[in-house]
């Protein structure tokens, strides 16, 4: 049983230490404001994201980019991020350009069609060519 109550307890820790692996950048690419999320985008890191993404709105870009190519996960609360932030484009006039993750992060936009809908590129260079 002691064997038992060690192996339980490494999932824990690692499950921890993928959050704190979570991390934000911010910048510019063109006259847009990007904002890169790395890591997990859960319901423990949401909230991080979303002020993130309101701070990078409040200089009124005419587009925000939000790169998702340095997450690892991204479950449904992740999406109502991204999808409040078109929600908010669209009312400000403002593009909103989603650079997609990896296949994890893309099926999250698949199940629900949402990549039928928000505007999705594999790269930074195909909105220069926008």
């Amino acid at each position: 049983m002691g064997s038992q109550s060690a192996g339980a307890s490494q999932p824990i820790a690692n499950t921890l230490s993928g959050v704190r692996s979570f991390s934000i950048e911010t910048g510019s690419l063109g006259q847009a404001s990007l904002v890169s999320l790395n890591g997990d985008l859960d319901l423990s890191t949401a909230k991080r994201a979303e002020q993130a993404i309101e701070e990078a709105e409040q200089a009124s870009p005419p587009m925000l980019v939000i790169d998702l190519r340095g997450l690892s996960f991204m479950d449904s609360t992740g999406l109502r991020v991204v999808v409040s932030a078109d929600k908010r484009a669209t009312k400000a006039n403002r593009r909103l350009v989603i650079i997609q993750g990896p296949a994890a992060v893309r099926r999250v936009f698949e199940i629900t069609r949402l990549d039928e809908r928000l505007e999705i590129v594999d790269t930074p260079e195909e909105i220069e060519s926008d």
